[in-house]
């Protein structure tokens, strides 16, 4: 299993295999079709009040990350389809935010390489 990152806006590539959208609001400006999404398990995405909380903010992005997980920990069901979606796959968690380095989608990644 193989679990990539990458910004929804880019274009699809052959290595991204299974495409999962992990953000609960849809990006902006783009159709579907473009975006070409396998899978969105927009429930497993940060709580509106967590993600409004974090705000990008690098400072708060330990404390982002444990209180996503303890968002996750209370979703045991939507977590093991996810898991069973991804295990023994490609996978790319894609994201819209301009942020690359500390987002939902690299704490997401790290989450489930944990389970997995």
């Amino acid at each position: 299993m193989t679990i990539r990152i990458k910004r929804v806006y880019e274009a699809r590539a052959t290595q991204d295999g299974r495409r999962v959208l992990v953000d609960r609001l849809w990006p902006r400006g783009l159709s579907k079709a473009d975006a070409k999404i396998d899978y969105w398990p927009k429930d497993l995405a940060p709580s509106t009040e967590l993600r409004k909380w974090y705000g990008h903010d690098p400072e708060k992005w330990k404390q982002f990350k444990r209180r996503y997980f303890a968002e996750l920990k209370g979703k045991p069901d939507e977590v093991r389809s996810l898991l069973d979606y991804v295990r023994g796959s490609k996978v790319t968690f894609l994201f819209g935010s301009k942020e690359e380095r500390l987002n939902n989608a690299v704490a997401l990644k790290e989450y489930v390489e944990s389970k997995l």
